[in-house]
């Protein structure tokens, strides 16, 4: 099973950090931010838990919550959390599932189906492609899917940037351009014909070629 934007979110229930959940319970009418990692105490994810934590709140202010996995379990968990806050200097401020049956890494086709046994006799190596980074609407939705290599470090910045994104071209008729930023400039929806546009937009847009309306980021 592939997991493809616009795909109802799995769910499933799980140990975490905070105790166990009911995924689409614990996301409720929020969105969400659901990362992934090969295994614990490995160098790079260990910095992406700690930046993650430091701006959370940035995730918070836009009504989105974090939560993160590891096919090892809770309390090691915790022990990681010491080495996360000792060398990132900010300490994981969101849960992280415990996913020692590899459920949620199957579910999410992280793994392969035939999978099972010991976690801890698994090397970061045989977990590999467990490093992707999900977002859900609170629709359940799949709206992002990234999957990194494990040499290289997540830009979490660029997941506030596209959830921006996101939330904007989800309530208002627009899509955004290629380095969109908060304030740029957008473009009207394909699905919008001029007729509509100009009820929505009765100032007029930019149009350089037909299928190129620009008009300013829609405020409020």
């Amino acid at each position: 099973m592939g997991i493809r934007i616009n795909d109802t979110a799995p769910n499933f229930t799980a140990q975490t950090t905070e105790g166990e959940i009911d995924f689409h319970d614990w996301i409720g009418d929020s969105w969400a931010v659901l990362f992934s990692h090969p295994k614990d105490f490995t160098p790079v994810c260990t910095t992406e838990l700690g930046y993650m934590a430091s701006i959370n709140g940035e995730f918070q202010k836009r009504g989105v919550k974090i939560i993160g996995l590891s096919v090892d379990a809770v309390d090691r968990h915790e022990q990681w959390a010491d080495d996360i806050e000792e060398t990132q200097g900010t300490r994981p401020n969101f849960p992280m599932i415990g996913d020692t049956d590899f459920n949620v890494s199957k579910l999410y086709d992280m793994l392969p189906a035939e999978i099972s046994g010991d976690p801890l006799e698994r090397t970061p190596a045989d977990n590999q492609t467990v490093r992707n980074v999900f977002v859900i609407g609170p629709d359940k939705k799949i709206k992002l899917v990234l999957a990194y290599p494990m040499t290289t470090g997540r830009n979490f910045d660029e997941v506030l940037r596209v959830i921006d994104s996101l939330q904007l071209t989800a309530k208002y008729k627009v899509a955004t351009p290629a380095q969109w930023q908060q304030g740029d400039d957008v473009i009207i929806a394909g699905s919008v014909n001029n007729e509509q546009a100009k009820e929505i937009w009765p100032e007029g847009w930019k149009e350089p070629k037909p299928y190129i309306r620009i008009v300013p980021q829609p405020k409020g």
